[in-house]
């Protein structure tokens, strides 16, 4: 016997993964994205082969994405907010939180080069 949708809305198919991060003095807890949060990265980073520029943000982006408390609660970066947390904080910082981002997402790394590439 199939599932009912409600069984489906109620299940908790988001998993939460703490990572330690010494340079930022601490931990942060990583969850995977909606649906509706993935489709709006593919939107954002969708450009054309002639704007490469169009990619720039795309790893601080789904970090700040998936960013949440303990409990889930996403931490809602403002713009100005992701700006810089992409163009102030660690490339290898960034790059291994979004490892993880990545990895509870389902994004595959072609998933990544399509979206920068696109």
């Amino acid at each position: 016997m199939g599932l009912t949708k409600e069984q489906i809305l109620a299940a908790d198919d988001r998993p939460i993964e703490q990572v330690h991060v010494p340079e930022w003095g601490g931990c942060v807890f990583v969850r995977s994205m909606t649906g509706n949060e993935r489709d709006r990265m593919d939107v954002t980073f969708a450009g054309s082969r002639e704007q490469p520029e169009r990619a720039v943000g795309l790893r601080a982006s789904v970090v700040a994405a998936c960013l949440c408390t303990e409990e889930g609660e996403p931490l809602e970066f403002t713009p100005e907010e992701l700006r810089e947390l992409g163009s102030k904080k660690s490339a290898a910082v960034i790059e291994r939180v979004f490892d993880v981002a990545q990895r509870l997402s389902g994004l595959s790394q072609e998933d990544v080069e399509e979206l920068e590439k696109n």
